[in-house]
């Protein structure tokens, strides 16, 4: 008989730009330690103008498109926003936080995330400023 176990962290990125940022190595060494064979591995990502997003690993083009994307879908324009008092890229961002994920649910099979063979995990900065971001972890399985 297996007991489910559960294990918590928050791992810190620094972002220096806007843009994807591969951090599938850093979850991928955490789920490692915890040694869950089978569970479900929970991310959160604690900002308003920040995301995750599980996407293709191998393309960096497939980065750049997503990037170009949805600087077109919200870009920063002053007179388009009420809320500027953080800067121009502040409304963006907390926007293009709003069309993307804060949290992402990935299966944990024989003690390897189940990503697909393309897939990573991405920490998507909005913003422009070198920022500290933190994303919760939450593992639950046996």
């Amino acid at each position: 008989m297996s007991s489910i176990r559960q294990y918590t962290t928050t791992l810190a990125f620094e972002t220096v730009k806007p843009g994807l940022h591969h951090i599938t190595t850093e979850i991928t060494d955490w789920v490692t330690d915890t040694a869950i064979k089978e569970g479900l591995l929970t991310l959160f990502v604690r900002h308003t103008s920040a995301s995750l997003l599980v996407q293709e690993n191998t393309d960096p083009a497939v980065q750049t498109n997503l990037e170009v994307y949805f600087g077109r879908v919200e870009p920063e324009d002053p007179g388009r926003y009420l809320h500027r008092s953080e800067g121009p890229d502040d409304m963006p961002a907390h926007l293009r936080a709003a069309l993307t994920q804060t949290h992402l649910s990935i299966p944990v099979l024989d003690g390897l995330l189940a990503l697909g063979t393309w897939q990573g995990i991405y920490l998507f900065e909005h913003r422009k400023q070198p920022l500290r971001r933190t994303v919760v972890v939450h593992l639950l399985g046996d």
